[in-house]
């Protein structure tokens, strides 16, 4: 059973296959509510999406592939529980979160598209369904500007994309993982794949701080969003390496 705080395993879609298929056919689709994906987890009533600024150089490329950043909330809010500006996330009022969507990446071979132009800015109603995913109308909000511009013209689709991707994951109970003996980066993996078993492990990327605490896991698609071998920057540790897993105790 997991313990209260940690996010329940949604339902699974167990063939990638599925997901390539929906995702063809999220142009033909209407915008459905999420439920939502986390203890506890409370969409918001209303709330406003920030104007993004670049701070980076624009850059158009090819896309060759995705990423789909899945950060460690714990380990995140850890220094930043009395942050104002991180409060839906880390406060608590709004439910506790395990594993949260940092964000849908467009790649292109070694780089990535970053900052591509947008015909405009997604409205709250369009984000609304990922606040239980991304709980954080800042980073939606980023996300979009950054990389969903560079993947479609529509934010609606770039948020619906992502919530079926997530929909299609089994998400393993990593408070009971975090109290295995040796953990390393190489069992994380082992129990994502063992939770989902079409994905291989060579497409699980799993990111540690420098001190060893588990930061994201970084899963990795090809231009039809089926599970490929991450690169080196993505694939992070390697599975010989020890890591630990903050619970937020």
């Amino acid at each position: 059973m997991q313990r209260p705080g940690l996010p329940k395993t949604p339902t699974t879609v167990r063939r990638p296959r599925r997901i390539a298929l929906a995702i063809l056919a999220v142009a033909l689709l209407d915008a459905a509510p999420l439920a939502a994906q986390h203890y506890q987890c409370r969409p918001p009533r209303s709330f406003d999406l920030p104007r993004v600024e670049a701070d980076a150089p624009r850059r158009v490329l090819p896309v060759t592939g995705y990423t789909l950043a899945l950060s460690w909330s714990p380990e995140f809010c850890k220094p930043r529980k009395r942050q104002p500006s991180h409060a839906r996330q880390c406060s608590g009022q709004a439910g506790l979160f395990g594993l949260v969507v940092h964000g849908l990446w467009p790649e292109s071979g070694r780089s990535w598209p970053q900052w591509c132009s947008a015909t405009r800015d997604p409205l709250p109603r369009e984000a609304a369904a990922n606040m239980c995913l991304t709980p954080s109308a800042a980073l939606l909000a980023r996300q979009w500007a950054k990389h969903g511009a560079c993947m479609t013209k529509r934010p609606a689709t770039y948020f619906k994309v992502t919530r079926i991707l997530w929909q299609g994951l089994r998400i393993p109970d990593l408070d009971r993982v975090s109290r295995e003996d040796g953990l390393t980066a190489g069992t994380i993996r082992t129990r994502f794949t063992d939770a989902n078993p079409d994905w291989p492990r060579e497409a699980v990327g799993v990111h540690l701080n420098a001190r060893g605490w588990l930061e994201e896991l970084q899963l990795c698609y090809d231009k039809r969003f089926m599970p490929v071998a991450c690169d080196r920057r993505r694939f992070g540790a390697r599975d010989d390496t020890n890591a630990k897993i903050w619970r937020g105790l």
